[in-house]
């Protein structure tokens, strides 16, 4: 993977994928954003110069990140566009369809990135179905790249095992207390770019799982100081490091001086100390779920072809 500028626009990076598609680096996520919200804030993220958005089937709003794309006026081909199938729409046919729903949603023929959304290990036979749809998909040139969300080393490992294309992104939570560095090396072996979600650890909720003791980098000191020393944020600081050690980062936020504030990050560069001390704060405490942890009925929603 390489990083190059290639819009005028704050030298945005982009990151070239394993098959060929280039991605740029950062992107707008729209995670817990309500619909009437994730119309907004797509809409301010293109106009500010944003060219990748992620949703997933799972978010509930892929449909609203059509109308804010639409909303914009930026030319379809100019956004990057990721989403993600989720646990009850695996399987080979299944997630085929999903494909088609997710789509349709978007309002769009083609996706440029359309990933797994989690290993699912208690059924990691429909995993793999769903997987080699993802493959049928992309020999069709209907998606573009594809990939997977949450998958540890070992995940990769069974995956690889049983399908024959090495997935363009994987997915997972990273933010400079929840480093992941296992993780990213079995992504680097495997020439797959690692994408960060809460890559500046500010989504810290989620039903059912315990948080107690949670600690936010966005009040970290160590950060604090970088950003200090730069004329920067915290945000800005750690969007910064993911995109200097080679990462995607997706931060999430409605807020449109937040979405401006997490885009501009392209005008400083971290010393090598400066990165070394972020990496070193990592507590390896997630916030969200561990993907290996057998999830019950409650995981296996129907999504809405609506």
């Amino acid at each position: 993977m390489t990083e190059t500028a290639t819009t005028t626009q704050s030298a945005q990076p982009t990151l070239t994928l394993n098959n060929g598609v280039v991605m740029p680096a950062v992107g707008l996520g729209v995670f817990q954003s309500s619909p009437d919200d994730t119309v907004s804030a797509v809409k301010t993220a293109l106009e500010l110069g944003y060219r990748h958005i992620d949703t997933a089937a799972a978010y509930r709003n892929e449909r609203q990140v059509g109308e804010g794309l639409r909303a914009s006026g930026v030319p379809r081909e100019d956004v990057f566009l990721e989403t993600k199938i989720w646990i009850s729409q695996y399987g080979y046919d299944e997630t085929l369809h999903g494909f088609e729903v997710a789509a349709r949603k978007l309002g769009v023929e083609q996706i440029d990135q359309l990933i797994l959304h989690q290993p699912a290990p208690w059924i990691f036979d429909r995993t793999l179905e769903a997987y080699r749809a993802l493959e049928t998909l992309l020999a069709d040139g209907r998606v573009r790249s594809i990939g997977v969300s949450n998958f540890t080393g070992e995940h990769l490992d069974r995956l690889m095992q049983e399908r024959t294309v090495v997935p363009a992104i994987n997915q997972i939570e990273l933010h400079p207390y929840f480093a992941q560095h296992d993780n990213v090396a079995a992504d680097d072996a495997l020439g797959i770019v690692t994408q960060a979600w809460s890559p500046i650890g500010g989504i810290t909720f989620y039903p059912g799982y315990d948080n107690a003791g949670h600690k936010n980098p966005l009040t970290d000191d160590t950060i604090r100081a970088i950003g200090e020393a730069h004329g920067k944020t915290n945000a800005q600081v750690m969007i910064r490091w993911h995109v200097q050690e080679g990462r995607s980062a997706i931060p999430k936020s409605v807020n449109a001086g937040r979405i401006a504030e997490n885009f501009d990050v392209f005008d400083f560069e971290l010393s090598a100390d400066e990165l070394a001390a972020i990496d070193a704060l990592d507590l390896g405490k997630r916030s969200g779920p561990n993907p290996d942890t057998v999830r019950g009925p409650e995981a296996m929603f129907e999504i809405s072809e609506d």
